[in-house]
């Protein structure tokens, strides 16, 4: 499972990696957008289609965002979808984690089906505007919620249960622990100071997120990225929630040792777009 694992990791960084670097955003856009496509098959068989049914399915968000990028949306700011899509994605997302596993299927098919297209591909438009403003403004997002998830998940292990009674959901993800979200707080706090001191001291071309964030002002900074790394385990419970309900452990075997893409990406989803609102707020 190990060999699996690495192998996987590499193979996706030697494809990514270069595609990131590129002098133009194009060879990135394409590359993600393979990946939101597989993610969209995924979702359609977590949602009881199969075969070409699912292929549909990851068919119709590849013709949304070619769709998108024809009209040239990419390159334009869109407040009106960083504020309605992370308003939904807060509402939304705390409403299903509220009803829990039995509340999914109560949702309509349809808007379960519409619902995820669009969160795929409003995240897509995001990583790509994200992309496009500059490497170190995408990078800063990106390490925001791989930084959260790594000391929740140490934080965890060494503290789960030993401040609270309760585990944080544990019908949907029963390993999760309250410990283990104040733990990837703590971390994205330290991550955003760092990264606005390294901004500063090597005069970064391109501020990141955090910098963006803290030129507002601290207390925007400090609220900004606890919110953040919070939804960034709103994305991750949402998805495990589903999991739950369709009876499966991951998305799909794409990523051998790694589940599907969906696991991989299920904590982007919500916090890509919310990186956006936050940060045209902060040039507003």
């Amino acid at each position: 499972m190990l060999k699996q694992r690495v192998i996987t990791a590499l193979v996706l960084l030697a494809i990514l990696l270069p595609a990131l670097f590129y002098p133009s955003p194009v060879p990135f856009t394409a590359v993600v957008l393979v990946l939101m496509a597989a993610a969209a098959w995924e979702w359609g068989r977590l949602n009881g289609f199969a075969g070409v049914g699912a292929l549909l399915v990851g068919a119709s968000c590849v013709a949304l965002c070619g769709v998108t990028w024809a009209l040239g949306w990419l390159d334009r700011p869109l407040p009106w979808l960083w504020t309605i899509g992370g308003g939904l994605w807060v509402l939304g997302g705390a409403w299903l984690l509220q009803a829990g596993v039995p509340g999914w299927p109560r949702v309509p098919a349809w808007l379960r089906l519409v619902g995820g297209v669009l969160a795929l591909w409003m995240a897509w438009v995001a990583v790509v505007q994200a992309r496009t403003i500059g490497i170190n403004f995408l990078m800063s997002v990106l390490v925001l919620v791989w930084v959260a998830d790594v000391f929740a998940y140490f934080a965890g292990r060494t503290f789960g249960l030993r401040f609270t009674k309760s585990k944080l959901a544990p019908s949907v993800s029963p390993g999760k622990s309250w410990e283990g979200v104040w733990g990837g707080m703590a971390g994205v706090l330290v991550l955003a100071i760092a990264w606005v001191a390294a901004d500063s001291a090597w005069q970064a071309p391109v501020a990141s997120f955090y910098s963006r964030l803290a030129a507002k002002g601290w207390w925007l900074l400090l609220l900004g990225v606890v919110f953040m790394a919070a939804m960034s385990v709103v994305g991750d419970l949402v998805e495990s929630l589903i999991k739950r309900s369709a009876g499966v452990k991951d998305s799909s075997g794409l990523l051998p040792g790694h589940g599907g893409v969906l696991d991989r990406v299920d904590a982007l989803l919500p916090t890509l777009p919310l990186a956006m609102m936050l940060s045209l707020f902060a040039s507003a």
